[in-house]
């Protein structure tokens, strides 16, 4: 196993409510908050566990043509530069959001062009 997926980022407008339902339905908490809005809901333990957590980021309106969810990956058995190179070979491509290039993360399409996160930190595999 190469990487893991650790958090899903639902785009939405009202991350506050979307936070209170998906911890009742999932029985999650809330983790964080970021100065933008963005909540981070998952299970007691944390981040890093078997569970994926879900990252609710306000959008005032779907972008067109964009999915409202993409994914977080985690490296398991390498570090970032190592798994980055290896997803490349696999038909990733680097996909440009906006990002400034001091992110810690980085952002790329799959084959069909759907966004996706390469994060820095490694988790344990399961």
């Amino acid at each position: 196993m190469a990487c893991r997926i650790s958090e899903l980022v639902l785009g939405c407008r009202d991350p506050e409510a979307l936070a209170r339902f998906w911890c009742e339905v999932l029985d999650f908490v809330v983790l964080d908050r970021e100065g933008d809005g963005s909540i981070e809901i998952g299970p007691r333990e944390g981040f890093g566990g078997p569970q994926p957590t879900i990252i609710l980021s306000r959008r005032d309106a779907p972008e067109p043509g964009k999915p409202r969810l993409h994914i977080d990956v985690n490296a398991t058995d390498r570090e970032q530069d190592a798994e980055l190179e290896r997803l490349l070979k696999l038909g990733a491509r680097p996909a440009d959001i906006g990002q400034t290039g001091d992110e810690p993360w980085h952002v790329l399409a799959d084959p069909e062009g759907n966004e996706f996160c390469l994060l820095r930190a490694r988790l344990a595999p399961l």
